[in-house]
């Protein structure tokens, strides 16, 4: 049985319509307030007497923020109410954009704990593995998209911001797993870049091979935008299917070229030290 919209509305609202798309804008003061504070904060604790970040981590910090703001605030927001697709969309967008620019920009300068406050180096180690960082990305991906946990995300607004707020901390870890200045490895990064696209690509493959659909929520909705439920469910697994499984595999190149690099290092520092 379809969720019954006219007793409980979605935190984005009622689902977007192609003739009222553009007017469709999510301008939560409370969302919008956190933004703010959050930009904030990055800028105090990026100031020069904290570790101040360069002008090219502001640059890729802010624009990973403005990314994630206008993924929640503008009309896709409604549009994931209504198609399945866009709600994959959206979070692709939070997962393969937002996340990593963030990463870049040191976002973590946000937190300017006192030093008591400071996590000991175990817990750093722990949160910085990136086979941790691996599974929890897979479980909250995994998790969300399933039929059961996907529906409460309609019926609670709580839900649907854990469901973001987990998805993005995920998404946080895994990046800081693979970009450079944070992965402990060249290969500990390939790791993580090549079992993420082989999962996220499994998932997406299920979803856009499956025979029936799945999210109830979109039987009717997807309709309005000339989808049946099952094409809405097919593209929203070939979104997270190819853009993701491309973003990934392309880490995992880099990676490896990397490697290859440093092996070529390696093998003519040996032949200059046999001459």
């Amino acid at each position: 049985m379809a969720t019954d919209f006219s007793s409980y509305l979605p935190y984005c609202g009622s689902p977007a319509l192609p003739v009222t798309l553009w007017s469709s804008w999510n301008l939560d003061p409370w969302l919008i307030a956190g933004f703010a504070i959050a930009a904030a904060a990055y800028w105090r604790g990026g100031s020069p007497d904290r570790g101040a970040v360069s002008s090219r981590e502001q640059a890729w910090f802010y624009t990973g923020w403005a990314v994630a703001l206008l993924t929640l605030i503008s009309p896709l927001c409604a549009m994931s109410v209504a198609l399945f697709s866009a709600r994959v969309a959206q979070h692709m967008l939070l997962v393969l954009v937002a996340a990593p620019l963030m990463v870049l920009g040191r976002g973590q300068v946000m937190l300017q704990l006192p030093r008591w406050a400071h996590p000991p180096t175990v817990a750093k180690r722990v949160v910085g593995s990136g086979r941790l960082a691996c599974a929890v990305f897979a479980m909250a991906l995994w998790f969300w998209h399933a039929p059961g946990p996907y529906s409460q995300t309609f019926d609670s607004t709580l839900t649907y911001w854990a469901m973001h707020a987990s998805l993005f901390a995920a998404a946080i870890m895994l990046w800081r797993a693979m970009l450079p200045r944070h992965a402990r490895s060249v290969g500990a990064a390939l790791m993580v870049a090549l079992v993420t696209a082989v999962q996220m690509g499994l998932l997406g493959a299920l979803l856009t091979f499956a025979r029936r659909p799945l999210y109830v929520e979109h039987w009717n909705t997807a309709m309005a935008w000339g989808l049946s439920s099952l094409d809405d469910q097919q593209l929203g697994g070939l979104i997270m299917w190819v853009p993701g499984g491309t973003v990934f595999i392309g880490v995992a190149v880099v990676a490896i070229a990397a490697v290859w690099r440093t092996l070529g290092v390696a093998d003519t520092a040996g032949l200059r030290t046999i001459r």
